[in-house]
């Protein structure tokens, strides 16, 4: 069943940089991500966040990425960088609906 997996990032100070999430991205690469169905990222300035949601194929194909290619890369960039924050809100939830 397919699920989506939602990422939250409060904007502090009004600050609307992406660097983070460019750096992460750029590391990731533009290959095919095993599973993924669709991936978008932006600002919700109403909710005060940036939004990352994707979603994909099923739940373990979600867990694999996150936990095999993700969190390495994030968690060197929270090495790296002491002013990179962690998601304020993260959520999978299995999708009733979800269609191209």
């Amino acid at each position: 069943m397919a699920v989506a997996f939602i990422q939250e990032f409060a904007i502090v100070d009004g600050d609307t940089s992406t660097s983070n999430y460019d750096h992460v991205n750029e590391q990731i690469g533009s290959e095919h991500v095993e599973g993924l169905i669709s991936h978008s990222a932006g600002f919700d300035h109403e909710a005060g966040v940036f939004r990352i949601y994707d979603v994909w194929e099923n739940g373990d194909a979600a867990k694999n990425f996150y936990d095999n290619r993700l969190m390495p890369l994030v968690q060197k960039m929270m090495a790296d960088d002491p002013n990179a924050t962690p998601p304020q809100r993260e959520a999978t939830y299995e999708l009733h609906n979800a269609r191209n």
